[in-house]
């Protein structure tokens, strides 16, 4: 049975009596806050078991090591638009602006740190929050664009993750020309050339509906921004993938819906955040700064800014 170090009950009950530990807003779950109830999740077929959770050393930094140093460490993903990327040079994006918003309600400056997706989000976790890479690599204090799943939770017991702050799902994105009528569903695409990016929810999805007869008409591409470019050339009649991303590709000859995807397992996730389990003091600040954004209209209009709508996320 997983057991709490003695550590964090301490430091608990010390926050608890001198009143550290903010009341959460009506309505809001506290997720950072919330115990994991591990010992009745199954790992199914073609899942993961839980990874080496045995970290090298005491890594990271406390809140107060970091408020008296006067940065954090973000990890973001490289080349991830429209959550973070180069434009002209300088790293932009949702992830970018959103850790920029958390750093500041902690009082210090925001130094990111840009990561490759590693195998896996398991693997993304063990190299970016609680070991670090085999060679090389630096360990942030926060991880951006974590999708918030409770099998994931139980797999990695060194990753604490909370702060929701976007919910995610699978759309498509159509031109207009083709469809004056209203945007397709995945039958049209026996007949219509569809884009997707290589070895994703949305390419094995349709790969796999009435035994592969849409991979006649489906193109991969090796990213969705990619397949949004065709889309605006005319090389496809529509791209199939997260809406975030189909968002941000849209021009004035194109548009995006959400229509229903039947035997579609997973076409929709919270986003949160990823704090090592060994300092809670953070995870719990850097929700704080989140809920506040949410509350207070700034979440919102970071995704306007990128011109993404803002889809209120799961708690």
């Amino acid at each position: 049975m997983f057991r709490l170090p003695i550590q964090f009950l301490a430091c608990f009950f010390a926050l608890v009596m001198v009143g550290s530990l903010k009341p959460f807003p009506l309505g809001v779950t506290p997720s950072y806050a919330q115990a994991n109830n591990c010992e009745n999740v199954k790992f199914g077929f073609g899942h993961y078991s839980k990874p080496q959770n045995a970290g090298r050393d005491i890594i990271g930094q406390s809140l107060d090591d970091i408020q008296e140093r006067g940065w954090v460490t973000i990890a973001v993903y490289e080349d991830f638009p429209p959550y973070s990327y180069k434009k002209d040079g300088k790293l932009t994006g949702v992830d970018v602006d959103l850790g920029n918003l958390i750093a500041e309600d902690l009082g210090v400056k925001a130094q990111f740190i840009v990561t490759g997706a590693g195998e896996n989000v398991d693997a993304d976790l063990r190299n970016n929050i609680w070991k670090g890479g085999l060679i090389g690599g630096r360990i942030a204090n926060i991880m951006m664009h974590i999708p918030y799943n409770k099998e994931l939770i139980c797999r990695n017991e060194q990753v604490v993750l909370g702060g929701h702050y976007y919910n995610e799902k699978i759309a498509i994105a159509y031109a207009k020309e083709h469809y004056p009528d209203g945007g397709p569903v995945p039958a049209f695409f026996r007949f219509d050339e569809v884009g997707v990016e290589n070895d994703t929810i949305s390419d094995f999805y349709l790969s796999g509906i009435g035994g592969g007869q849409l991979i006649p008409k489906m193109k991969r591409f090796a990213t969705t921004q990619e397949a949004m470019a065709a889309l605006d050339n005319g090389d496809v009649k529509a791209v199939m993938g997260p809406l975030g991303q189909l968002e941000h590709g849209l021009t004035d000859k194109l548009a995006v819906h959400t229509p229903p995807l039947v035997g579609l397992a997973i076409g929709e996730w919270t986003l949160s955040v990823a704090t090592n389990f060994r300092w809670r003091p953070l995870g719990y600040s850097v929700e704080d700064a989140i809920i506040a954004s949410i509350q207070d209209g700034r979440m919102e209009d970071i995704f306007k800014k990128h011109g993404l709508t803002w889809n209120k996320p799961d708690w």
